[in-house]
């Protein structure tokens, strides 16, 4: 694959509690320049970034981030708000504790709450793989799948580790066919961004690859 076709499959992050509108400005304009699939930004610059891109770059932002222990009402309250002001797709953290405590049920309905709140966009369930057993990646497979979101991503970004090839494969081998896959975090060269595409992912998480193709070819 060309870098090219990579960076379509990258929504260009910046997740930074200290991000500036100037930095979220420069994601946008990079996202727009380099032809990523989104940019995922914090939901209190969705407003001004969709008035900004107009329409020519979709608007990813997260909720229940990055610990995901808000209670459901705050996760369909912040992503009716997010959709609201312009967020084209919402990636929501999962209430972890529930999936330990093996509340399996609750765990989906507080999917299936934001799906709705979503009316429509895309919604992506991250997971946090590097908290869970396999099990419980397995278990979480099989609630995205019957929740009907529309992807699972591996993680926020945040916690003790980010994506890994065995995750991805083991979400591709455990999820329903119309589940996509999300990898995040970690992801620093465009080897690995192949090898993810290659096991499955149909989107990364990820800020280094647009300022490596500058870096290698600025425009």
């Amino acid at each position: 694959m060309t870098e090219k076709e990579i960076l379509r499959y990258v929504d260009h992050t910046l997740l930074s509690q200290t991000a500036t509108w100037d930095e979220i400005k420069g994601i946008l304009d990079d996202g727009m320049r380099y032809g990523t699939a989104s940019a995922c930004i914090p939901a209190s610059y969705v407003e001004r970034a969709a008035r900004y891109v107009d329409g020519k770059l979709p608007i990813c932002t997260v909720i229940g981030f990055p610990n995901g222990y808000s209670t459901k009402e705050a996760k369909v309250y912040e992503a009716e708000d997010a959709v609201r002001k312009g967020a084209s797709e919402i990636d929501m953290v999962i209430q972890i504790g529930y999936l330990k405590d093996q509340r399996y049920a609750d765990v989906g309905e507080e999917i299936r709450a934001v799906r709705e709140a979503c009316r429509g966009r895309i919604l992506k369930v991250i997971i946090e793989t590097c908290l869970l057993t396999q099990e419980e990646k397995i278990r979480m497979c099989g609630i995205v799948t019957d929740s009907g979101a529309d992807f699972i991503k591996t993680s926020t970004g945040f916690s003790s580790a980010g994506a890994t090839f065995d995750d991805v494969e083991l979400m591709r081998e455990h999820c329903g066919g119309q589940v996509k896959i999300k990898a995040a975090g970690g992801i620093s060269s465009f080897e690995d961004a192949e090898r993810f595409i290659r096991l499955g992912a149909d989107r990364l998480g990820t800020s280094r690859l647009v300022k490596i193709a500058k870096e290698r070819s600025p425009m």
